[in-house]
């Protein structure tokens, strides 16, 4: 019997909804690159729809990190904070507005990131914290997997760290518990 109590679970429908996305497993650079070109298209529709409209590009970063942090897999999970800022500075050139050379369009972008510093933080505070959840959950997975297995000691299993037994090394037989040889001659 699969049910609790004799009932069958029904799967609200939210969640079914959210089980058809697409859920790629992207690598830290293919994340970063995903982030960037993302921002950076986003900014150009902002630009040619808004008239360079700061909410719109800082409302659209937001999702933008979300999924960047989403998507990253398990292993390049700390690149997501780190990608979602560069993906900003890359996507807020289009809207800077900066004239006249070089030099003007380097202070546009700079008085563009300082101006959105706001939309900044908070979408790479919504990558961070997703990435961090994310892995706090993996890590909790692979522990109760260890678990289940009986890979884990006794002390592991009450949060205690195992105690190391080292290994036999040069001159070091007394360290690992053996008793030394006699040298010859002396």
């Amino acid at each position: 019997m699969g049910t609790a109590g004799g009932r069958a679970r029904t799967v609200p429908p939210v969640l079914l909804a959210l089980r058809r996305f697409p859920n790629p497993r992207l690598t830290g650079i293919g994340a970063g690159l995903f982030a960037a070109l993302t921002m950076f298209v986003l900014a150009c529709l902002d630009r040619l729809l808004f008239d360079s409209s700061e909410i719109v590009y800082g409302l659209l970063f937001l999702p933008v990190s979300a999924l960047t942090a989403l998507w990253v897999r398990p292993a390049d999970l700390v690149t997501a904070p780190i990608s979602v800022p560069i993906a900003f500075a890359v996507g807020v050139f289009p809207i800077s507005g900066g004239s006249g050379g070089f030099g003007g369009q380097t202070m546009a972008l700079v008085t563009a990131l300082a101006v959105h510093a706001g939309w900044l933080y908070g979408g790479t505070l919504v990558a961070g914290l997703i990435a961090s959840v994310r892995k706090v959950s993996h890590m909790r997975a692979r522990q109760r997997h260890l678990l289940a297995q009986g890979r884990t000691g006794g002390a592991q299993a009450k949060g205690r760290a195992p105690a190391r037994v080292p290994r036999k090394v040069a001159g070091a037989g007394a360290a690992a518990g053996r008793a030394e040889r006699p040298r010859a001659g002396g």
